[in-house]
């Protein structure tokens, strides 16, 4: 397996020797994900004799904003969020990405290639990391597979676009409830158990809210029963609910 790439990541693989390990069973779960499930056995097989496991523990830095990237992440199992420093240095939390969600896949034909944020774990986290030159050769030898990516990347402009919808929404309430909204499954409609993806001070950030309103608009709503918050996670009786207070 290759050593990690950066200098940022060699500089943290040095500090903790076992971050860098053997992918193992995550490649299967790596096989599954619409950006690599199109790969034939042999370009798979390939490309995972250059992927690497990364484990990391909560806060260690995975890499920094406007470092060199050369390589992209599959989350096997934990949480990680993306923060920008503004000018004055105040951290700007942009997104978060748990198990099954690719990141950092815009490197792949970025120039220069560097980090745009932070990517920093929220508990003890494992990752595929991917390189970016192996897999962008894979996609050159066979333009077909071309498609995954505009594929992927069509889904996440998809995204940013609701993120905006979001973000353009004036009241506060309406706000906080759309963006809780795009972490319940479509399917489901009552007694929904939902893992809150961030701290409430970096959702904060992330709606453009201060911390005390988001925290009073999050009461306000438990006390009306719209859901129960405990320990990070919501507890929604009845979809409905949220969504009337979108309108």
């Amino acid at each position: 397996m290759n050593d990690c790439m950066s200098d940022d990541i060699q500089t943290l693989a040095r500090e903790d020797n076992e971050r860098c390990q053997n992918p193992g069973s995550g490649m299967a779960l790596l096989g599954q994900h619409p950006l690599f499930n199109g790969l034939s056995r042999r370009d798979f097989e390939d490309l995972g004799e250059s992927i690497r496991l990364v484990k990391l523990r909560r806060g260690q830095v995975l890499y920094k904003q406007d470092s060199p990237a050369y390589e992209f992440f599959y989350v096997v199992s934990g949480r990680l969020r993306l923060y920008r420093l503004d000018t004055t240095g105040q951290e700007r939390t942009l997104d978060s990405h748990g198990p099954g969600e690719v990141f950092a896949d815009v490197m792949i034909y970025a120039d220069p290639a560097r980090y745009v944020a932070y990517a920093e774990p929220l508990r003890r986290t494992e990752l595929l990391a991917i390189p970016t030159d192996r897999f962008r050769a894979i996609l050159e030898r066979n333009p077909a597979y071309s498609q995954l990516l505009l594929r992927q990347y069509a889904s996440r402009m998809v995204q940013r676009f609701r993120d905006l919808e979001v973000m353009t929404v004036r009241r506060g309430v309406q706000r906080v409830m759309r963006y809780l909204l795009e972490f319940v499954p479509d399917n489901q409609r009552y007694n929904i158990e939902v893992e809150l993806p961030l701290p409430q001070n970096q959702i904060a950030t992330r709606l453009a809210m201060q911390p005390e309103t988001l925290s009073r608009l999050m009461r306000d709503m438990a006390e009306e029963g719209v859901f129960e918050l405990r320990r990070g996670r919501l507890f929604i009786p009845d979809r409905q609910a949220l969504e009337e207070r979108c309108l």
